[in-house]
């Protein structure tokens, strides 16, 4: 048996607590999956597919706690996987409706990415009212535009 074969029955389990109405269940739910990812020990693709689930739980939920742990599992996924702008693209079309607090999340998710494509995006925040998103948005331009995968130049 795998590692990734192994954890497949917890995350199983994380999501069945996502499907109850319990604001609480859904956010322990939602915990458990982000510390299965951070284990590292999923496959690439699995990883991705259950960020895909995250991202429709942080754009569909109207509990903040159970946003908030969606966006925090995936932010958690992006120091263990390289998450392509793809798969976290919705949240970037959905950014303007999100409270500071969590699109300081989401700016962290799309600099994560080191995806040019999600540089107009985060740079529409530069200048937001709040100055945590300002500080997190310049952060994540610096993480794009100085991210260099190996054997490649650095693109200005």
């Amino acid at each position: 048996m795998d590692a990734d074969q192994s954890l497949t029955p917890l995350i199983e389990a994380a999501w069945e607590e996502l499907e109850g109405t319990d604001a609480r269940s859904r956010h322990l739910g939602l915990d458990a999956i982000g510390d299965l990812l951070e284990t590292g020990r999923l496959t690439q693709d699995d990883a991705e597919r259950a960020v895909d689930r995250l991202v429709i739980v942080a754009l569909s939920a109207e509990d903040h706690a159970v946003q908030e742990s969606a966006l925090n599992a995936i932010c958690t996924t992006s120091t263990r996987y390289e998450l392509p702008y793809g798969v976290v693209e919705p949240l970037a079309a959905g950014s303007d409706g999100f409270e500071p607090l969590l699109l300081a999340y989401i700016l962290i998710i799309l600099g994560g990415t080191h995806d040019h494509a999600a540089l107009p995006i985060i740079e529409r925040f530069r200048h937001h009212d709040h100055p945590e998103v300002r500080r997190e948005a310049a952060e994540a331009v610096t993480e794009v535009r100085g991210y260099r995968k190996s054997g490649q130049d650095r693109t200005p």
